[in-house]
């Protein structure tokens, strides 16, 4: 076992505050990994707040990991020490259904282990990247490629693999119209990845007030949805949808906006349960979705992807004992567009 530093919430709704845990000894097919940047996902605070139910406390928040290996088990073939590495949303899953095999960990029937605020299968909690160090199999460890800064991959590790994912499937590309609700931290990765993927980009967000960024991001056009003209507008406009939001939406004036056969996928998840007419599908055969991260073979693709396509995340870095005010201001949409925490802060 190896005492680190870490910032965690002792109980829900309370503002995080530095302490110590610990981390297993490295097992025959671990890495250590020593975190240089963690970043913050608007799922770290609902989970801190226990906005998605019951949670696991002290909790160390922190699903967007990236580092270098400091240590690797006797059986590790994957990674070396000094690798550049990252840690996503899951460090375990059954690897033996249907789903793991295929690729698709994130979809394991049998329950994966989530980076933090989950149970290991030896039964003890896990603690996530705000933190000095983590412990994790090999197998769902990825590598950062050396066109990519710690600092701006960080966050690729959910806000991209949660847009890419359903990008890739629902095959985003040249002669598709691509709208991505919400410029946030995991809108605007939507956005450079669809560009970069060669789909036509609109951006549909409640003010105008992001639409330089949008542009300058990749977007070929920003709507603003409080203009009731913009669902007259659009109707019938989009292939695909992408919602990134977590506040509840009216699904049917955006299912409104889709072709014959189109889809919105839904990637932000609202606390509260939303309401729908199912008229809104049955008329042009549309389809309501859902995409959760992606599997560990998937986010090394997308890292290659954007190692190839130069993309990162915006980002601002913070120290540690900012992560109280960084919450607040990620509440507020006062950023621009994650935050990451410099984890030698801490």
């Amino acid at each position: 076992m190896t005492t680190v530093a870490a910032y965690a919430a002792p109980a829900a709704k309370a503002p995080l505050e530095r302490t110590t845990i610990e981390r297993r000894a490295v097992r025959e097919h671990d890495v250590l990994i020593d975190i240089k940047y963690a970043g913050i996902c608007h799922s770290d605070i609902h989970q801190v707040r226990e906005g998605w139910g019951e949670a696991i406390f002290p909790m160390v928040p922190g699903h967007e990991i990236a580092g270098v290996v400091s240590e690797v088990g006797p059986g590790v073939t994957k990674f070396a020490v000094g690798d550049r590495v990252g840690v996503g949303c899951m460090v375990d899953s059954c690897r033996e259904c249907d789903n793991c095999r295929a690729g698709l960990e994130q979809y394991c029937t049998n329950g994966n282990v989530m980076t933090y605020n989950g149970v290991g299968r030896d039964g003890q909690p896990t603690h996530g990247g705000y933190s000095e160090k983590i412990v994790v199999d090999e197998n769902y460890v990825v590598r950062v490629p050396d066109g990519l800064a710690l600092d701006v991959a960080a966050p690729l590790l959910c806000a991209g693999i949660t847009t890419y994912s359903p990008l890739r499937h629902w095959q985003a590309g040249p002669g598709k119209r691509v709208a991505v609700v919400g410029l946030g931290g995991l809108g605007h990765m939507a956005v450079k990845l669809a560009h970069a993927l060669g789909a036509e980009v609109t951006v549909l967000s409640q003010s105008l007030r992001k639409r330089e960024d949008g542009l300058r991001l990749g977007a070929d056009h920003y709507h603003a949805t409080s203009d009731a003209t913009t669902f007259q507008k659009l109707a019938g406009t989009f292939d695909l949808i992408i919602s990134t939001v977590s506040a509840p939406l009216d699904l049917g004036a955006y299912l409104s906006l889709l072709k014959t056969d189109g889809a919105l996928v839904n990637v932000g998840a609202p606390e509260e349960p939303v309401s729908l007419n199912l008229f809104s599908v049955i008329g042009g055969r549309k389809t309501l979705a859902g995409s959760s991260i992606g599997g560990i073979r998937e986010t090394q693709e997308m890292l290659d992807f954007c190692a190839a396509h130069g993309i990162g995340a915006e980002i601002e870095v913070i120290r540690a004992e900012q992560v109280n005010e960084a919450y607040e201001r990620v509440l507020a949409s006062d950023v621009r567009y994650r935050f990451v925490i410099d984890t030698s802060t801490i």
